[in-house]
């Protein structure tokens, strides 16, 4: 090739240093980013898609692969669930945290709060069990009662004149009277000029009988009756009057008689005193029907019913029994006791039961309707909350929340919960209790941190994305480009070869100064 005169000669040895060095550079570039393309071609291949979409899935498949290892969530403290650390601690009192892992709990695929136990410390515990049955349900009740008078049989005299008491017949408290005894004499004005009323009325109406008008025969029958029913009213008794009208002559006293078979408990008045309708001259007790007052406590009333039979004894009669029924449930309680009154009714026709004595009372409930009935001891009472442990496999306890009904003679009725067959726990139900509610308490933390995991996992591989990309960024702003480019793609500034070995630059690329080839 022909020079041109002054022409700088490109083939000196300072031109040739200078292209091999910037052959070498982009050599070197030119290696990079066909590794780079290799690289994103080969990925495309592989996984059918951007490899930086693949990043995802595989991270998602190494977090379970790592929860398959069996990696504990967190470490809980044994005594108190609530309490957690990330890492292996011990509590004050020197117990190790214990272990939660993500399979304990949320795999199971059981209710919440099931105990799993192996035989060995079922037996060591003392776990036993019992069936629940069906069948009608019954109570014993045992108070204390106090025998008192039948208020019924109970007889208050007074008299309905004024007068005085000539003669006490009955002059001891205590003392047994007939029906019809003669109990005083009573003289009284009164009682005389009634009787001498009768008298004249029974003589008035001898002499009109025989009278031609009937209505002076009526009027002088009227006048007698009347007469008779005024003895009557003042309570003279028949047997008086039947005297005065066959021998006509009037009585100074009359006599009070006892009402029925039974004993003084009251003399009101002494021999000579005046008495008057306000006085009370005695009180007349019937003993052959005795009440009895028994006192129950509030949750023993649904039990009792009128006519349930009722026993009771009494240290006065040692070794006898005595039979009878509730008569009345009084409707209040007692606002010191708290406990409702309960009236038994008794024959007392010998007179064994005396008014005062104490009395041990056994209340016979009838038979209740027929319903699931279990161990009063397999009943878990926790607050509000009652719960049961159902045996549902070997060595397997779930716990069912119940609602209760009576309990008597050590079984309680269930209404709601489990089934007559069922396998209830009787004995150590407080400690697999104590177990089932550390394991309830975890199950809920596990959920609680599942949810964070599975937020974190997330935003974990889009952050790993983010950063794999910026990291790519990164390597190629790192690439060497030619003097004079800008950060443009790298093709545009790279050199290509043309025909007889000389290097052509591309459109916007500028060659390198004289200050530059001299560094």
């Amino acid at each position: 090739m022909n020079k041109l005169p002054g022409a700088i000669d490109h083939a000196s040895p300072a031109r040739v240093s200078l292209r091999d060095k910037t052959n070498n550079k982009t050599g070197t570039a030119l290696a990079v980013v066909a590794a780079l393309a290799v690289g994103l071609a080969g990925g495309y291949i592989l996984f059918g898609e951007n490899p930086m979409q693949a990043i995802a899935p595989a991270v998602k498949e190494g977090g379970e692969n790592a929860a398959k290892a069996r990696k504990p969530l967190f470490y809980r403290n044994a005594m108190n669930p609530s309490v957690t650390s990330p890492v292996p601690a011990k509590d004050s009192m020197g117990m190790d945290y214990i272990p939660v892992y993500a399979d304990d709990e949320a795999n199971s695929g059981d209710p919440t709060g099931t105990v799993k136990i192996d035989a060995t410390t079922v037996q060591n515990i003392g776990v036993r069990t019992a069936r629940a049955q069906q069948g009608p349900l019954s109570r014993v009740v045992r108070a204390v009662g106090r025998v008192d008078f039948d208020e019924t049989r109970l007889a208050r005299l007074h008299p309905k004149i004024d007068g005085w008491v000539e003669k006490l017949w009955v002059d001891k408290t205590g003392a047994k009277v007939k029906h019809d005894a003669v109990l005083l004499s009573l003289y009284s004005p009164q009682l005389v000029s009634s009787q001498e009323e009768y008298l004249l009325a029974m003589k008035n109406l001898k002499i009109l009988e025989s009278s031609p008008y009937e209505y002076i025969r009526t009027g002088a029958e009227g006048l007698v009756k009347s007469a008779r029913l005024r003895l009557e009213l003042l309570d003279i008794p028949e047997h008086q009057i039947k005297e005065l009208e066959q021998t006509g002559k009037i009585k100074r006293n009359i006599h009070i008689h006892a009402p029925f078979h039974g004993v003084v408990i009251k003399i009101g008045v002494r021999e000579g005193q005046y008495v008057t309708p306000k006085t009370e001259l005695y009180q007349v007790a019937d003993l052959s029907k005795v009440w009895v007052y028994a006192e129950v406590f509030e949750y023993e009333l649904p039990w009792l019913k009128e006519g349930d039979a009722a026993q009771i004894t009494v240290e006065g009669q040692p070794g006898r029994e005595f039979h009878g029924h509730i008569d009345y449930i009084y409707p209040y309680l007692d606002m010191n006791t708290r406990t409702a009154k309960v009236r038994l009714l008794f024959d007392n026709a010998d007179g064994a039961l005396l008014p005062q004595m104490f009395a041990e009372v056994v209340l016979q409930s009838k038979r209740s309707k027929p319903a699931i009935l279990i161990p009063a001891e397999a009943v878990v009472r926790s607050g509000i909350r009652k719960q049961v442990f159902v045996v549902t496999s070997p060595g397997k306890f779930e716990p069912r929340e119940v609602e209760v009904g009576i309990t008597s003679g050590g079984k309680t009725q269930i209404l709601k919960g489990i089934d007559a067959g069922d396998e209830v726990v009787t004995s150590a139900q407080f400690l697999i209790d104590s177990e089932s509610s550390l394991r309830e308490a975890t199950a809920k933390m596990i959920s609680d941190e599942q949810g964070s995991a599975s937020t974190q996992s997330t935003r974990s591989v889009a952050e790993g994305t983010t950063t794999g990309m910026q990291e790519v960024e990164q390597h190629r702003e790192q690439l060497p480009r030619m003097p004079g480019t800008t950060g443009a793609e790298p093709e545009q500034a790279t050199t290509e070869k043309q025909a007889g070995g000389e290097m052509k630059m591309k459109p916007g690329a500028t060659m390198p100064s004289a200050e530059e080839n001299r560094d």
